[in-house]
């Protein structure tokens, strides 16, 4: 980059091999990466969406059609594409569900927003109409929403099943999500607005079939029992949470204790074993018939705690243990000397099973779990892969309609209506705003227009077909992917989250304005360290490919 030059000599401001792009050029090529992003996975959409299979550097496979996954699992490096694969993950952690909807959005505003850049409207006057639009959006998005609670539980199964749909735990997912349902309402205390996903614990393990999918009333913890004399089943179990070590802790401070006889060595052991045995018959007092210790337990502990007909599990995760006191209602105690019969928990039976060639041990029929496990089975590793995925979009979308208390229908249906709306605002704002908002509108056709071509119909004639029926006052008409033809999407139970779609035409605006905005772009060079060539992730230009 040259700046003045004084006596014919170029002053130079930047380092050499910087790489820099002003104007147009830098909003077309982060509208083209953007673009590239949102195409790569615009065929997963819907209930006929293609899947993927992503390979890694060191071979990993994994097949799926969840957007967030599929961004994930691409090493991307272009700037503008990094911020699709941020709109991805929000859509993720907000939702659970609509990550390709809110990308496909995005890449589908960038890509009407360069119409309007070559009719030489200036980028901040598009990314005003796109604030206009998307404020209108919600607006008109929580007018559309029917209102829901969580005692419904046809209306929870549907939308269950809607996030579900395309994904390969289909087969079974009238089953599952009856048990997404069923898990949520009992974590929910007294049907409150928020509940914490957290609380509900999806493991997978393959083996058996989807079918074999089941709901546990407490918990699966991914380790056994520690001592082979220790009993593998206990019912009407006492459980004890301890969160400190059931050993002899070493001395903290560099002390050295000298031993000039063998008498002297026996009698520091037996004293360091009295100590431990001490220990056990402290938590045998308390009458518990399990321990979950979240360090170790020392193998002379484990011997007392066996001999007495305790289960016994060691290094328990943190995360399990707040777990464990949530279903059992036991307390963890960081003290032996104080426990009390009060901090003790329940369930029905506890057990060690070996699934899948692992031991795992099952906590189940607690009386009031504020906590519970979803075990997921399935044929292999990556159909018991992909149900995992399908039943959390599943758990997620519920907990996500329930903190609304509003759905929407799925099917293009909503988007068609939207647009029609928006269409309508458009006239009465007027001025140059009015073409964004317009843009907008047709942006947001690109999901109908996606799940139509998905599905192998005519997405022209299938989008003025969709029209026509909105224009007649049928709002809920949607495309039946599965039977190729246009339906009543509420009849058919296709209900989804009116947070999918809020959130969705949230991020992407805000992604599609961000890009807008952007014009000018300053690539560093390479450093000396850095590997050189296209085989580093670079162009040899010097900028990042996509």
């Amino acid at each position: 980059m040259n700046g003045a030059s004084l006596a014919g000599q170029p002053i130079l401001i930047l380092p050499e091999g910087t790489l820099r792009q002003t104007g147009k050029d830098a909003q077309k090529k982060n509208i083209a990466a953007a673009k590239v992003i949102a195409d790569s996975i615009r065929t997963t959409l819907g209930p006929r969406g293609m899947d993927k299979m992503l390979v890694s550097s060191i071979g990993d496979v994994t097949i799926t059609n969840d957007g967030v996954t599929i961004l994930d699992e691409m090493e991307i490096e272009h700037p503008a594409a990094k911020m699709m694969v941020e709109i991805a993950k929000t859509q993720e952690e907000e939702v659970g569900d609509g990550t390709t909807t809110a990308v496909v959005l995005a890449g589908e505003l960038l890509k009407k927003s360069e119409e309007l850049l070559d009719q030489n409207i200036h980028p901040i006057l598009i990314a005003k109409g796109f604030k206009m639009a998307s404020t209108k959006a919600l607006e008109i998005l929580d007018e559309i929403g029917n209102k829901i609670d969580i005692n419904d539980d046809e209306g929870m199964e549907k939308i269950a099943m809607t996030a579900m749909t395309g994904k390969s735990g289909e087969t079974a997912k009238e089953s599952l999500a009856k048990i997404a349902v069923q898990a949520i309402k009992m974590v929910s205390e007294n049907g409150r607005e928020k509940i914490n996903k957290d609380d509900i614990k999806i493991e997978k393990k393959q083996g058996g079939s989807i079918d074999e999918t089941e709901l546990i009333k407490g918990l699966v913890i991914d380790k056994e029992v520690v001592h082979s004399g220790m009993p593998k089943r206990v019912k009407d179990a006492k459980i004890l949470l301890i969160d400190m070590a059931l050993e002899v802790k070493s001395t903290e401070t560099d002390a050295k204790i000298e031993i000039t006889s063998p008498d002297q060595m026996q009698g520091f052991l037996d004293q360091e074993s009295k100590m431990l045995k001490e220990m056990a018959n402290k938590i045998i007092k308390t009458g518990c018939s399990v321990v979950f210790c979240q360090k170790g337990i020392d193998d002379i502990v484990q011997h007392y705690l066996a001999k007495s007909k305790i289960l016994a599990a060691r290094r328990v995760k943190e995360s399990d243990m707040s777990k464990l006191a949530k279903a059992t209602g036991a307390t963890i105690v960081t003290n032996i000397d104080e426990i009390t019969e009060d901090d003790l928990g329940f369930a029905g039976i506890v057990e060690e099973k070996k699934i899948a060639g692992e031991e795992m041990i099952f906590v189940k029929e607690c009386k009031n779990p504020k906590a519970v496990s979803i075990l997921i089975r399935g044929g292999t590793e990556h159909v018991v892969d992909e149900a995992k995925r399908a039943m959390e979009d599943a758990v997620l979308g519920v907990i996500s309609t329930i903190e609304l208390g509003k759905v929407v229908v799925g099917g293009g249906a909503i988007e068609i209506e939207l647009a029609k709306k928006l269409r309508e605002y458009a006239d009465s704002v007027g001025g140059r705003e009015q073409l964004a908002i317009n843009k907008f509108a047709e942006a947001v056709e690109i999901i109908p227009r996606t799940l139509a071509e998905s599905a192998g119909m005519d997405s022209i004639d299938v989008l003025v077909e969709l029209v026509a029926e909105h224009e007649k006052g049928n709002q809920y008409a949607g495309i039946d992917v599965i039977r190729g033809k246009i339906s009543d999407m509420k009849e058919l139970g296709v209900l989804e989250p009116l947070k999918i779609k809020t959130q969705a035409i949230k991020s992407a605006s805000e992604a599609a304005e961000m890009i807008l905005r952007i014009d000018d772009v300053v690539t560093a060079g390479k450093s000396k360290s850095m590997p050189s060539g296209p085989g580093a992730g670079m162009q040899p230009g010097g900028m990042p490919e996509y």
